[in-house]
Parts: C-alpha cells; structure tokens; sequence
C-alpha cells in the first residue's frame, strides 16, 4: 500500500515539472551537428514553453504569435500578464526580453534577460542576448563573455559562434 502511495506521488510530482531535462542540454551538449543540435535546442524552447500553468501557457502563446504578426504591443501585454500571474516562469521573462530588444530598451532588456538566467541559468538564449546588448553598447568583452555562456550551454549555436569568433579577433587578436 505504501509502495502504491510513494507511486502515486512520483507521478503526480513528475507532471508537475517543467522545463527541459538534463538529458536535452546533455543532447544539445553531444550534438555532432549543426543539424541536430538545431532539433535539440528546438525541443528545448518547445520545453520553455511550458509552464505548467494552461492559462500562462495561452497567454505565451498569444503572445508569441503577436510577436510574429509585428504585434508588439500587443505581445508585451500578453507576456506582462504571463510574468504576473507566474513570475517564477523565465520563458515569459525571456520572450519580452525580446521585445525590448526589438525597441533597444537596453536596460530593460537587461532587467528581463538577467531575471530570465536567475530561473533558468542554462537559457543559451538570454546569454545571447546579453551578448547582443553588450555588443550594442560597444562592451565587448562582457559580450564575448555572455556569447561564450551561451555557447558552452550550445556549443554549435550558429549566431553566438559567429559572434565569438567575431569579437576574438577584435579583443584578443589573430593567432600565428
């Protein structure tokens, strides 16, 4: 009866978790290619998605495909309501991160995106977007150092490679 019980619990916990597996990052770490790293940080935003909350998650939704439609300010008022009700959730923090990159409200941003790596501090996406902001403002050491961050969660991510290997050449020069 016991056994049953701590049964029941394991699985109720369970499907109350959120967010990627160690397993993802570990896939998305062994990635032998650009390909398929690509399919496994896919699954993983598609695991951000989730909040575990059906009314966040409508929200993030609507959100999200106002961002696409150019619909920003409309997307912003989806992913206030998202952060409100489930402030503990980074992919809401993330996404209007996003906006304010969009606008380059910097210090905003940089409010959302730091938020964003205090709940979930492998989000590759934040760490590139700090490196966006920093480059922005011409801090490009701490860019370099957030580009690195994102790719030692993603080692094959295509625009934080392009940007390290960018910023390198200009701080730390060309090797013989």
């Amino acid at each position: 009866m016991l056994k049953a019980i701590f049964l029941s619990i394991s699985i109720l916990t369970a499907s109350f978790q959120t967010g990627p597996s160690d397993e993802m990052f570990a896939k998305l770490q062994d990635a032998p290619s650009e390909s398929e790293a690509g399919d496994a940080a896919m699954d993983i935003w598609a695991s951000w998605m989730e909040s575990g909350s059906a009314t966040v998650d409508i929200m993030m939704e609507r959100g999200v495909t106002a961002q696409a439609n150019g619909e920003l300010a409309e997307a912003r008022t989806y992913y206030d309501r998202a952060i409100l009700i489930e402030p503990e959730y980074a992919e809401a923090w993330n996404r209007r991160a996003t906006l304010f990159l969009m606008e380059e409200n910097w210090s905003e941003a940089l409010r959302d995106l730091n938020e964003t790596l205090r709940l979930e501090p492998r989000h590759f996406g934040a760490w590139s977007g700090l490196g966006m902001i920093f480059e922005s403002i011409g801090a490009e050491k701490q860019a370099l150092e957030a580009y690195r961050e994102a790719l030692a969660i993603y080692p094959l991510m295509p625009a934080a490679t392009r940007a390290e290997a960018r910023l390198s050449k200009a701080i730390e020069g060309q090797g013989l």
